[in-house]
């Protein structure tokens, strides 16, 4: 069994040096607390990164930021599936994949939730084309290499909320999709970590996404295409994923550029993506550089 059941990364009101710990309040949805300004106890734990959390330290301590639950310098690369959803291949009238479809975001796109802004480049600013993407980020707890879908569930350790913040004029001016998607801060995820354990069935996690207050996302994870024992074996298959690697899993339908008038993230628009079983809600706040 776990030490834990959800875990998040932060500030402290006390110091400046990042912490890791369990909320206090086990039905508080951090993300939306920090947004609202309203406290967040944490009762500390001794080790400092969510893969090696330690134990209970018996010391308490107040949010004062909350940061990403793994640190730019744990992840790598990024992998990311893309067209992994039911819903959303037939919104976007594409043909359902063979095999999962893989495309990499640096170590450098990984963001903070909210306060930490995000921001469209400026670089991407001028083609008008920013989208949202609300998306389930699983994370990887143990080497794993030729692993069977069978034996996948044994090298997941837990999961989280991510965006994968897109230019999509840029995505479709190529073949390949890293350059519009890979801008730093492209991968805000969490607020919190939730270990395997509290999700008797992942197809029972839940997932929706809202632009300005307004829902434009929402699903389960029964609608994946490739589910997440398969996208965890097939991206095993002859290449070692190291403990600390996100895989964010795709995005269900209800993206802005399908939508109809199109949507498109601007600058003070607000994104949220929600994940149930505890993850909370990851608040992005919209910038363009200027």
């Amino acid at each position: 069994m776990s030490s834990f059941s959800r875990l998040v990364r932060f500030i402290p009101k006390s110091s400046s040096t990042p912490l890791i710990g369990e909320p206090v309040d086990s039905q508080l949805d951090v993300g939306l607390a920090a947004y609202e300004g309203k406290p967040i106890e944490i009762n500390v734990y001794s080790g400092t990164s969510v893969l090696t959390p330690g134990e209970k330290t018996g010391q308490t301590e107040s949010v004062e930021k909350l940061l990403s639950p793994l640190a730019q310098n744990e992840v790598g690369t990024i992998r990311c599936i893309g067209l992994n959803y039911v819903k959303h291949a037939q919104e976007v009238k594409l043909a359902m994949p063979d095999i999962p479809t893989l495309f990499m975001k640096p170590s450098t796109a990984l963001a903070d939730p909210y306060p930490a802004p995000t921001i469209i480049p400026k670089a991407f600013v001028s083609d008008n084309a920013a989208d949202f993407e609300s998306e389930v980020a699983i994370v990887i707890g143990k080497e794993a290499k030729d692993v069977t879908e069978e034996e996948a569930l044994d090298y997941l350790y837990g999961f989280t909320a991510a965006n994968d913040i897109s230019s999509r004029e840029n995505q479709f001016r190529q073949s390949q999709w890293c350059y519009s998607k890979s801008f730093d801060g492209a991968c805000p995820i969490g607020p919190a970590l939730i270990h395997k354990d509290q999700v008797a069935k992942l197809s029972d996690i839940k997932i929706s996404g809202s632009l300005n207050g307004k829902t434009v996302q929402d699903s389960g994870l029964d609608d994946l295409i490739f589910s997440i024992p398969k996208i965890i074996s097939f991206l095993s298959q002859g290449t070692t994923l190291q403990p600390g690697t996100i895989i964010i899993t795709g995005t269900p339908a209800g993206v802005g550029w399908s939508a109809n008038p199109r949507l498109v993230l601007k600058d003070g628009d607000e994104f949220r993506v929600y994940v149930s079983h505890g993850v909370g809600t990851l608040i992005n706040k919209i910038v363009e550089e200027k």
